[in-house]
């Protein structure tokens, strides 16, 4: 870890409270038409999971609300963008029970998106909106661990299923 984010979980820490608060949440692995991913770099806030590192937009999931029209809403306040398709594409659950929490997912749908579309983005959350090449992403640049995990198997998916045909 950098010392920014050794900075940030030593204020977090001394406040003596959990402010982080775990939730169910819909993502987009948004995928330009030349085939990058669409990323956010993350605020460096001490509120959120992983301040300062790239991750895919998106969030949590109101009580009663489809997870897609979830999805329909974050990529709206984030980016003004209106999304068309979205193909579900896997989901992580995550259990807190350790840490007097109970259980989360975060569910991963893949976006289609046009760069006439991308070039309008408007941010609204976090510090800067890019995109990446998969390998480069991986290889060179701070990506939450979940997400990185999400575009690593959408990444080499063939290969995981040539694997598993064999």
């Amino acid at each position: 870890m950098d010392n920014t984010a050794d900075a940030l979980l030593r204020q977090l820490a001394a406040r003596g409270g959990p402010a982080l608060r775990p939730a169910n949440a819909a993502v987009a692995i948004l995928v330009h038409e030349d085939g990058r991913y669409i990323m956010q770099l993350r605020d460096s806030k001490i509120e959120i999971f992983y301040p300062g590192h790239w991750g895919c937009f998106g969030g949590a999931i109101d009580p009663g609300e489809d997870p897609v029209e979830a999805l329909r809403r974050e990529l709206r306040e984030e980016l003004e963008f209106d999304m068309g398709a979205a193909t579900r594409f896997t989901q992580f659950g995550f259990d807190f029970g350790a840490l007097g929490q109970g259980e989360v997912s975060r569910a991963y749908y893949e976006v289609r998106v046009p760069d006439s579309a991308f070039r309008r983005f408007v941010l609204h959350e976090g510090q800067d909106v890019k995109a990446f090449a998969g390998a480069e992403l991986l290889a060179n640049h701070r990506v939450t661990p979940y997400d990185a995990f999400a575009i690593w198997m959408h990444v080499y998916g063939a290969v995981l299923s040539s694997a598993t045909t064999r």
